[in-house]
């Protein structure tokens, strides 16, 4: 993270990490040094962190390229308070899809994050199932997510398993690592794919240019294995409405996916789609896309159907979710311009 320097006088840091070099320690650079030792952290955010004077070396401020050595001590303060283990009950309401004692099915709006992170440390998902469940299995590969097996973008509509035990926890989480959950998305895309259905077979993994975006890799080298299966349900001229069927459940995998096939998601920003990329050079035609824009403000994509085994009873369980009104709404307007056109 990166803060303007003026912003540091007279401002409180809260001291987040605290290292003491050992004796047996060898010569190495600051920034690769905290790259190792700090979970979930890029050497960007490392490196901007001690550029702007975040972390101290025995009490002063140093280079990222700065050599630590025996008896050094690095501290890393930041201007809010470490917030990983706290997590704060509150009362926000969930659509509830379906419910027992050990799992939970939710359909989350577009807009609301699932897990607290940096700057948006209220209001998630994590928030409202703290509040109205109690005992949820806490942990998963040592990161705290109460009740999470998976997760969905801030901005992506749709289901989502919630494990209510650590029995279920268990079960649901080698169910989606074992790749037999059953997930299908809607999403409407820019241009009109050629095929009526593929399958899009690429690594998926942070953009070496932009940690922030993920990238394709056909060539494997860099990301995980995805793979996303698509299929055409309606051509409209400019945009198209799919079905894509998860294989694999990566990071922004079928965002980064339809990008690299040249189908960036209509109004994903992330990913070059809020932009006009298809279509007519007419005033009237800009303006229509630019009003669509603000009736669906986010990434056309949502979460339709959900299937897996309950882990007590080992039923088949499925459910699927309507399209929420911001999606109806940007597809009737396609719909109707293609009408009048």
């Amino acid at each position: 993270m990166q803060y303007e320097e003026e912003d540091l006088e007279g401002q409180e840091l809260y001291e987040h990490h605290a290292i003491s070099i050992d004796a047996n320690q060898t010569l190495m650079r600051l920034d690769k040094f905290l790259i190792d030792r700090l979970p979930n952290v890029s050497r960007s955010k490392v490196q901007s962190a001690i550029k702007d004077g975040f972390v101290k070396v025995s009490g002063e401020a140093v280079k990222p390229n700065y050599k630590i050595r025996p008896g050094d001590e690095i501290v890393v303060a930041l201007p809010e308070p470490r917030r990983e283990t706290e997590i704060i009950p509150e009362d926000i309401p969930l659509n509830i899809v379906y419910e027992d004692d050990e799992v939970m099915v939710i359909n989350k709006p577009a807009g609301m994050v699932v897990h607290p992170a940096h700057s948006n440390w209220t209001g998630t998902l994590v928030n409202a199932l703290v509040y109205h469940l109690k005992n949820l299995p806490t942990s998963r590969n040592g990161e705290i997510r109460p009740g999470l097996v998976h997760r969905i973008d801030k901005d992506t509509s749709g289901l989502l398993v919630i494990a209510k035990t650590e029995e279920a926890m268990t079960h649901l989480a080698k169910q989606f690592f074992d790749h037999t959950v059953e997930r299908t998305y809607q999403a409407l895309v820019w241009r009109m794919p050629q095929e009526d259905e593929g399958t899009i077979i690429g690594n998926v993994g942070r953009s070496l240019k932009d940690r922030r975006v993920m990238s394709v890799f056909p060539d494997g080298e860099f990301g995980k294995h995805a793979v996303t299966h698509y299929k055409v349900l309606k051509r409209l001229h400019y945009v198209t409405l799919i079905e894509c069927r998860l294989e694999t459940g990566r990071t922004h995998q079928i965002r980064a996916h339809m990008k690299h096939l040249g189908h960036p998601l209509f109004n994903d920003a992330t990913y070059g789609g809020d932009r006009i990329l298809a279509g007519e050079t007419f005033t009237k035609y800009r303006q229509f896309v630019q009003n669509t824009f603000s009736a669906l403000p986010r990434q056309a994509l949502h979460a339709k159907t959900l299937g897996f085994v309950h882990p007590k009873t080992g039923e088949e369980m499925r459910f699927e979710s309507e399209l929420p009104e911001d999606f109806v709404e940007g597809m009737e307007r396609w719909e109707k311009y293609l009408e009048h056109r």
